[in-house]
């Protein structure tokens, strides 16, 4: 065997062992997103905290096989898990709830985007309000089609399921006031958190398609959570989908924000005729 041959085998068995390990790291990538998948359906709606811290760790000892980027960008996800994971999820609207549900809300969205502006040097995460040209008339239709099918599913859906007990509906201005405040303001941070964070980290490093069906699991987790109970998955989950490809398109978080408060309005004025029927009587049920 001459001197090139002998030089050959060392360097095809590199180049093999390379290969192997970017397999590896690519199988363990895909291994880590489904567990963070799981992970959120595990914290949030079963609420089987013990599993899912398990899950964090798990996840994080999987993040160590992973490229570097990856693993920073990742951990940010199980940092905003974890913060939802020590959230207590309700619709409550006392004051002292609300400063401590939105304490740790505002940390979920506002971490990865701190960390990745201003340590990473990156703009993975960004909130475009404006897209540099006025809304096409088929965007205004398609939030007029959404007040509609709010209006008409929203009001059965809560009597179908008696979901509307999961709200508090109490009358008198500052308490309605306080319901409306407090129902728009998780309607803008689900946009903020689901589509302009976690949408943005997935699919940076995973097709659209992919990052988008992952990140609406976890968007439907916590609005299963949050009280939209009985069969309201099978109607969110597609909107959350909807919500990150019209993001996709649009480039617009105002647009997405703008669709999600239309549907959020509808909701808002159902759960006060549900507890008060004697009160806008404009809807069929």
């Amino acid at each position: 065997m001459g001197r090139y041959d002998e030089e050959l085998i060392p360097r095809n068995r590199r180049n093999k062992t390379i290969k192997i390990i970017i397999v590896m790291q690519n199988y363990i990538k895909y291994a880590s997103l489904i567990s963070l998948i799981i992970t959120a359906v595990v914290f949030i709606p079963l609420e089987q905290k013990l599993l899912g811290w398990l899950l964090l760790g798990l996840i994080t000892a999987l993040l160590l096989f992973c490229e570097k980027h990856y693993r920073q960008d990742m951990m940010l996800v199980v940092v905003s898990l974890g913060l939802l994971g020590i959230t207590q999820i309700n619709t409550n609207i006392s004051y002292l709830h609300i400063f401590q549900m939105g304490s740790t809300l505002f940390l979920a969205v506002a971490t990865p985007f701190i960390i990745t502006r201003y340590l990473y040097k990156e703009k993975t995460i960004q909130y475009p309000f404006h897209h540099g040209r006025t809304w096409y008339k088929r965007e205004v239709f398609y939030i007029f089609i959404t007040a509609t099918i709010a209006y008409l599913l929203l009001p059965f859906y809560l009597s179908n399921t008696g979901a509307y007990h999961n709200w508090t509906v109490k009358s008198g201005a500052v308490n309605l006031v306080t319901l409306f405040i407090g129902t728009n303001g998780l309607g803008t941070w689900d946009e903020f958190f689901f589509v302009s964070t976690i949408l943005a980290i997935f699919k940076k490093y995973f097709p659209f398609p992919l990052a988008n069906a992952s990140q609406a699991v976890i968007f439907t987790s916590f609005l299963f959570e949050l009280g939209f109970r009985g069969w309201a998955p099978f109607v969110l989950y597609p909107f959350a989908l909807t919500q990150g490809y019209i993001f996709k398109k649009t480039h617009s978080l105002l647009y997405v924000i703008t669709i999600h408060l239309t549907l959020d309005l509808v909701l808002y004025l159902a759960l006060v005729h549900a507890y008060y029927p004697q009160w806008l009587k404009f809807f069929l049920t």
